[in-house]
Protein backbone atom coordinates (compact mmCIF):
# COMPACT_ATOMS: atom_id res chain seq x y z
CA UNK A 1 0.00 0.00 0.00
CA UNK A 2 2.74 2.07 1.04
CA UNK A 3 4.64 1.80 -2.65
CA UNK A 4 1.37 2.37 -3.93
CA UNK A 5 1.15 5.92 -2.46
CA UNK A 6 4.30 6.31 -2.85
CA UNK A 7 4.24 5.81 -6.74
CA UNK A 8 1.64 7.96 -7.40
CA UNK A 9 3.07 10.27 -5.01
CA UNK A 10 6.20 10.47 -7.62
CA UNK A 11 3.54 10.43 -10.95
CA UNK A 12 2.24 13.69 -9.06
CA UNK A 13 4.52 16.47 -10.54
CA UNK A 14 4.59 14.59 -13.46
CA UNK A 15 1.23 14.56 -14.29
CA UNK A 16 0.63 18.15 -13.59
CA UNK A 17 3.36 19.56 -15.74
CA UNK A 18 1.95 17.21 -18.64
CA UNK A 19 -1.74 18.65 -18.07
CA UNK A 20 -0.25 22.46 -17.90
CA UNK A 21 1.83 21.57 -21.40
CA UNK A 22 -1.73 20.53 -22.77
CA UNK A 23 -3.68 23.73 -21.43
CA UNK A 24 -0.81 26.08 -22.49
CA UNK A 25 -0.78 23.79 -25.74
CA UNK A 26 -4.45 24.55 -26.33
CA UNK A 27 -4.10 28.24 -25.31
CA UNK A 28 -1.96 28.66 -28.43
CA UNK A 29 -5.02 28.18 -31.03
CA UNK A 30 -5.62 31.93 -29.35
CA UNK A 31 -3.76 34.52 -31.00
CA UNK A 32 -1.10 36.95 -29.63
CA UNK A 33 -3.78 39.57 -29.73
CA UNK A 34 -6.58 37.62 -27.62
CA UNK A 35 -4.00 36.29 -25.26
CA UNK A 36 -2.97 39.65 -24.46
CA UNK A 37 -5.79 40.24 -22.32
CA UNK A 38 -4.89 38.44 -20.15
CA UNK A 39 -2.07 40.52 -18.77
CA UNK A 40 -4.21 43.85 -19.46
CA UNK A 41 -5.65 44.92 -16.26
CA UNK A 42 -7.63 48.49 -17.88
CA UNK A 43 -10.21 47.05 -20.60
CA UNK A 44 -9.54 50.56 -22.34
CA UNK A 45 -5.99 49.20 -23.46
CA UNK A 46 -7.47 46.77 -25.61
CA UNK A 47 -8.09 49.54 -27.93
CA UNK A 48 -4.81 51.09 -28.56
CA UNK A 49 -2.33 49.42 -30.89
CA UNK A 50 0.49 50.40 -29.82
CA UNK A 51 0.12 49.37 -26.22
CA UNK A 52 -1.36 46.13 -27.37
CA UNK A 53 2.09 45.12 -29.52
CA UNK A 54 4.62 47.03 -26.48
CA UNK A 55 2.57 44.00 -23.86
CA UNK A 56 3.21 41.48 -26.71
CA UNK A 57 6.83 42.13 -26.72
CA UNK A 58 6.95 42.02 -23.18
CA UNK A 59 5.76 39.37 -21.94
CA UNK A 60 7.01 37.60 -25.19
CA UNK A 61 3.69 36.47 -27.07
CA UNK A 62 4.86 36.28 -30.44
CA UNK A 63 7.52 33.92 -29.45
CA UNK A 64 7.84 30.19 -30.49
CA UNK A 65 5.81 28.11 -28.26
CA UNK A 66 8.44 26.12 -26.01
CA UNK A 67 9.89 29.92 -25.00
CA UNK A 68 6.78 30.81 -23.88
CA UNK A 69 6.17 27.90 -22.42
CA UNK A 70 9.01 27.48 -20.15
CA UNK A 71 8.73 31.53 -19.47
CA UNK A 72 5.20 30.77 -17.94
CA UNK A 73 6.64 28.06 -15.60
CA UNK A 74 9.11 30.32 -14.30
CA UNK A 75 6.89 33.04 -13.48
CA UNK A 76 4.93 30.30 -11.85
CA UNK A 77 7.49 29.14 -9.76
CA UNK A 78 8.31 33.04 -8.55
CA UNK A 79 5.18 32.88 -7.71
CA UNK A 80 3.29 35.39 -10.33
CA UNK A 81 0.54 33.35 -11.63
CA UNK A 82 -1.06 36.40 -13.43
CA UNK A 83 -4.14 38.82 -13.13
CA UNK A 84 -7.54 37.60 -12.21
CA UNK A 85 -10.09 39.30 -14.34
CA UNK A 86 -12.65 37.99 -12.24
CA UNK A 87 -11.23 38.78 -8.71
CA UNK A 88 -9.89 41.91 -9.79
CA UNK A 89 -6.70 41.36 -7.91
CA UNK A 90 -3.53 39.06 -9.07
CA UNK A 91 -4.20 34.86 -8.91
CA UNK A 92 -1.70 34.21 -5.68
CA UNK A 93 -3.54 36.78 -3.89
CA UNK A 94 -6.81 35.96 -4.62
CA UNK A 95 -6.02 32.19 -3.85
CA UNK A 96 -4.75 33.62 -0.75
CA UNK A 97 -7.67 35.93 0.22
CA UNK A 98 -10.70 32.82 -0.65
CA UNK A 99 -8.74 29.73 0.50
CA UNK A 100 -10.35 29.91 4.31
CA UNK A 101 -13.67 30.27 2.59
CA UNK A 102 -13.26 26.87 0.28
CA UNK A 103 -11.80 24.91 3.30
CA UNK A 104 -14.72 26.55 5.56
CA UNK A 105 -17.18 25.13 2.82
CA UNK A 106 -15.02 21.86 2.62
CA UNK A 107 -15.20 21.08 6.53
CA UNK A 108 -18.92 21.93 6.70
CA UNK A 109 -19.75 19.66 3.51
CA UNK A 110 -17.61 16.91 4.60
CA UNK A 111 -19.96 15.24 7.19
CA UNK A 112 -23.36 15.28 5.54
CA UNK A 113 -21.15 14.04 2.38
CA UNK A 114 -19.88 11.17 3.59
CA UNK A 115 -22.57 10.26 6.43
CA UNK A 116 -25.63 10.85 4.56
CA UNK A 117 -23.79 9.36 1.09
CA UNK A 118 -23.00 6.06 3.13
CA UNK A 119 -25.89 5.71 4.47
CA UNK A 120 -28.28 6.05 1.40
CA UNK A 121 -25.87 3.43 -0.32
CA UNK A 122 -26.19 0.75 2.63
CA UNK A 123 -30.31 1.58 2.57
CA UNK A 124 -30.42 1.04 -1.19
CA UNK A 125 -28.51 -2.35 -1.37
CA UNK A 126 -30.11 -3.84 1.57
CA UNK A 127 -33.47 -3.12 0.01
CA UNK A 128 -32.21 -4.14 -3.46
CA UNK A 129 -35.07 -3.81 -6.60
CA UNK A 130 -37.35 -2.34 -3.72
CA UNK A 131 -39.13 1.15 -3.76
CA UNK A 132 -36.22 2.95 -1.77
CA UNK A 133 -33.86 1.03 -3.98
CA UNK A 134 -35.36 2.83 -7.56
CA UNK A 135 -35.57 6.13 -5.53
CA UNK A 136 -32.18 6.29 -4.12
CA UNK A 137 -31.02 5.41 -7.82
CA UNK A 138 -33.01 7.90 -9.27
CA UNK A 139 -31.13 10.49 -6.89
CA UNK A 140 -27.97 8.97 -8.01
CA UNK A 141 -28.37 9.71 -11.42
CA UNK A 142 -29.79 13.11 -11.02
CA UNK A 143 -27.04 14.09 -8.29
CA UNK A 144 -24.72 13.36 -10.79
CA UNK A 145 -26.34 14.77 -13.95
CA UNK A 146 -27.32 17.93 -12.18
CA UNK A 147 -24.76 20.68 -12.96
CA UNK A 148 -23.94 22.09 -9.85
CA UNK A 149 -24.42 25.82 -10.58
CA UNK A 150 -27.95 25.02 -11.97
CA UNK A 151 -28.53 23.10 -8.54
CA UNK A 152 -27.36 26.20 -6.79
CA UNK A 153 -29.49 28.57 -8.47
CA UNK A 154 -32.65 26.59 -7.97
CA UNK A 155 -32.05 26.15 -4.22
CA UNK A 156 -31.38 29.87 -3.80
CA UNK A 157 -35.00 30.46 -5.92
CA UNK A 158 -36.59 28.36 -3.19
CA UNK A 159 -35.08 28.27 -0.11
CA UNK A 160 -33.98 32.21 -0.30
CA UNK A 161 -36.64 33.83 -3.17
CA UNK A 162 -39.44 32.30 -1.73
CA UNK A 163 -39.05 31.51 1.84
CA UNK A 164 -36.12 33.88 3.13
CA UNK A 165 -34.63 31.29 4.59
CA UNK A 166 -31.07 31.10 3.50
CA UNK A 167 -29.68 34.08 2.00
CA UNK A 168 -26.54 34.13 -0.41
CA UNK A 169 -22.84 35.48 -0.23
CA UNK A 170 -20.89 34.94 2.82
CA UNK A 171 -22.21 37.20 5.52
CA UNK A 172 -25.41 39.87 6.00
CA UNK A 173 -24.36 43.19 5.50
CA UNK A 174 -24.40 44.06 9.43
CA UNK A 175 -22.44 40.95 10.07
CA UNK A 176 -20.08 41.87 7.27
CA UNK A 177 -19.76 45.77 8.80
CA UNK A 178 -18.50 44.06 12.40
CA UNK A 179 -16.56 41.25 10.86
CA UNK A 180 -14.23 43.38 8.87
CA UNK A 181 -13.38 46.29 10.81
CA UNK A 182 -10.35 45.47 13.05
CA UNK A 183 -11.42 47.25 15.83
CA UNK A 184 -14.37 45.35 16.69
CA UNK A 185 -13.38 41.58 15.14
CA UNK A 186 -10.49 39.81 14.75
CA UNK A 187 -10.18 37.33 11.78
CA UNK A 188 -7.87 34.69 12.91
CA UNK A 189 -8.43 32.24 10.06
CA UNK A 190 -10.42 33.62 8.02
CA UNK A 191 -13.02 31.11 8.39
CA UNK A 192 -16.39 32.57 9.52
CA UNK A 193 -17.86 30.77 11.88
CA UNK A 194 -14.77 29.23 13.19
CA UNK A 195 -13.49 33.35 14.04
CA UNK A 196 -17.06 34.36 15.12
CA UNK A 197 -16.80 31.23 17.99
CA UNK A 198 -12.84 32.50 18.58
CA UNK A 199 -14.33 36.15 19.22
CA UNK A 200 -17.64 34.75 21.08
CA UNK A 201 -20.28 36.19 18.49
CA UNK A 202 -22.74 34.01 18.65
CA UNK A 203 -25.21 36.14 16.53
CA UNK A 204 -22.37 36.15 13.93
CA UNK A 205 -21.30 32.33 13.82
CA UNK A 206 -25.14 31.79 13.30
CA UNK A 207 -25.46 34.56 10.43
CA UNK A 208 -22.13 32.92 8.94
CA UNK A 209 -24.06 29.39 9.44
CA UNK A 210 -27.46 30.20 7.55
CA UNK A 211 -25.07 31.47 4.89
CA UNK A 212 -22.99 28.47 4.57
CA UNK A 213 -25.84 25.87 4.60
CA UNK A 214 -27.28 26.08 1.33
CA UNK A 215 -23.64 25.98 -0.55
CA UNK A 216 -23.08 22.63 2.15
CA UNK A 217 -26.52 21.19 0.46
CA UNK A 218 -25.24 21.91 -2.80
CA UNK A 219 -22.04 20.59 -2.78
CA UNK A 220 -23.19 17.77 -1.17
CA UNK A 221 -25.98 16.55 -2.61
CA UNK A 222 -24.07 16.25 -6.22
CA UNK A 223 -21.15 14.24 -4.43
CA UNK A 224 -23.58 11.73 -2.81
CA UNK A 225 -24.44 10.30 -6.06
CA UNK A 226 -21.07 9.30 -6.38
CA UNK A 227 -20.84 7.33 -2.66
CA UNK A 228 -23.79 6.00 -3.06
CA UNK A 229 -23.51 4.34 -6.28
CA UNK A 230 -20.10 3.07 -4.92
CA UNK A 231 -21.50 2.06 -1.49
CA UNK A 232 -24.48 0.42 -3.50
CA UNK A 233 -22.44 -1.62 -5.32
CA UNK A 234 -20.22 -2.61 -2.81
CA UNK A 235 -22.72 -3.63 -0.66
CA UNK A 236 -24.40 -5.67 -3.01
CA UNK A 237 -21.32 -7.40 -3.73
CA UNK A 238 -20.48 -8.12 -0.01
CA UNK A 239 -23.90 -9.38 0.42
CA UNK A 240 -24.21 -12.08 -2.38
CA UNK A 241 -20.95 -13.69 -0.53
CA UNK A 242 -20.82 -17.25 0.22
CA UNK A 243 -19.56 -16.21 4.12
CA UNK A 244 -23.19 -13.98 3.97
CA UNK A 245 -25.54 -16.49 2.97
CA UNK A 246 -23.51 -18.88 5.41
CA UNK A 247 -24.00 -16.51 7.96
CA UNK A 248 -27.67 -15.89 7.18
CA UNK A 249 -28.81 -19.52 7.10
Amino acid sequence: MFAYIARRLLLLPLIVLGVTILIFAMLQLLGPYQRVSLYINDPAQLKNPEILEKLIKLYGLDQPIPIQYFRWLAKVFRGDLGWSETAKMPVAKALFVHFPATVELAIYAIIPLVLIGIWLGVISAVHHNRPIDHFTRIMAITGWSFPTFVFGLIMLMIFYGKFHWFPPGRLSIWASTIVYDPALFTRYTGMNTVDALLNGRLDIFWDALKHIILPVITLSYVSWALILRITRSSMLETLRQDYVTVARA
